[in-house]
């Protein structure tokens, strides 16, 4: 496929004007499969404490999701410019309240039950899975709405992974400097994942925090300014470890180290997910288009992962709804949906690089757009 000029316009998509009463449905119903994995770990927490036989089947919900991912077929339906909202926001709210659920009940039942067991290393898997499923994954969906009270349920679940300040790096931040080396979160050409997580992690946080600094008036702000009590990454990090901090005191060593740990686990997808979404992709307009960021069609991700998996229609246009996301044919695209690349970016690094690099070249982007 040949590039497109960075002044050139992509021909939008086209789509219906208005899906009847039927379709919404079926579109609704399609998007229900989000619940399989936050159901499963709600259930596998209130059976506990398992023996460690019967534990670990309960892992297979991850590894089906995986398989099942790498074989799914595509989804290429675009879907209706007037859809209604409040039936696909309701399971926004659902998968809200059983992200903030599981992670509460999962420190009270490593209280209860010790944190030495199989048992416990089951659901930290499963529950930081789910934490970076059900919690990050809608925060950002919420983080993206014009409606304040959704926006501070997005900070909310942030908060419960440690990871507030995501709100304020990645609307303010990543989506204005996508594809650009000033971007912390868009991974550089060749850069392995490893490199990647150790150089984003505190780079996103520092550029959350300059962002916040120059709402205030002083990018270069001192930390013992008094204006810095207005400073919402302060706000987020102060409460995220204040929750953290009463559940070690009132809940023990075991089940604050179960809290972190699961943390890490949510932390380390997302940014698995950071890192390939934009992977060796360089700007080339003022504004980001569909070109300038990965997607897959993998139909299994986008009705699990509530639309995420059209990130190209996402970052072009912020605002618009998981349900309502558009397929693009120009955005690069991804060899499997969002659980395969997970895997493929952990434990197969090198053929990711291989694999994407020959994505890129074929389609002229990145270090091969010079050649176009």
């Amino acid at each position: 496929m040949a590039a497109t000029a960075p002044n050139e316009e992509l021909r939008a998509p086209e789509v219906p004007e208005r899906a009847t009463p039927l379709e919404t449905l079926r579109i609704w119903t399609l998007h229900l499969a989000c619940f399989v994995l936050p159901v499963t770990t709600l259930a596998f927490l209130l059976t506990a404490p398992h023996r460690w036989w019967t534990a670990l089947p309960w892992l297979g919900v991850i590894v089906g999701s995986v398989l099942l991912d790498k074989r799914s077929a595509p989804e290429l339906r675009q879907p209706a410019l007037r859809l209604a909202r409040w039936p696909f926001d309701a399971v926004l709210y659902v998968l809200a309240a059983n992200q903030l659920l599981c992670v509460g009940l999962a420190a009270w039942t490593v209280s209860q039950h010790g944190f030495w067991r199989v048992d416990t290393l089951v659901m930290l898997l499963i529950v930081g899975v789910n934490s970076g499923y059900s919690g990050i994954v809608v925060a950002h969906e919420l983080a993206h709405r014009r409606e304040k009270h959704l926006q501070w349920l997005g900070r909310l679940l942030l908060s419960s992974v440690l990871y507030e300040h995501f709100a304020t790096e990645h609307v303010r931040g990543h989506h204005a400097r996508v594809g650009t080396p000033e971007d912390p979160a868009t991974a550089r050409f060749g850069e392995t994942y490893q490199r990647f997580f150790l150089r984003t992690v505190p780079a996103q946080f520092k550029s959350a925090w300059r962002l916040e600094c120059h709402r205030m008036g002083d990018a270069a702000m001192p930390l013992w300014d008094r204006r810095q009590l207005h400073n919402r990454v302060l706000h987020g990090a102060v409460f995220a470890w204040s929750v953290a901090f009463a559940i070690a005191a009132t809940l023990g060593a075991g089940a604050f180290a179960f809290h972190l740990l699961q943390a890490s686990i949510a932390i380390r997808l997302l940014e698995a997910v950071n890192y390939f979404e934009h992977w060796g992709i360089v700007r080339r307009g003022k504004k980001p288009t569909p070109v300038d960021s990965w997607d897959t069609d993998s139909r299994f991700t986008l009705y699990t992962l509530v639309g995420l998996s059209r990130h190209a229609d996402h970052h072009a246009f912020a605002t618009r709804p998981y349900q309502q996301l558009r397929h693009w044919d120009d955005s690069p695209k991804l060899p499997f949906g969002y659980f395969g690349m997970v895997e493929m970016v952990i434990l197969k690094n090198d053929d990711f690089r291989r694999v994407m690099t020959a994505e890129l070249e074929r389609r002229k982007l990145g270090p091969f757009a010079d050649a176009a």
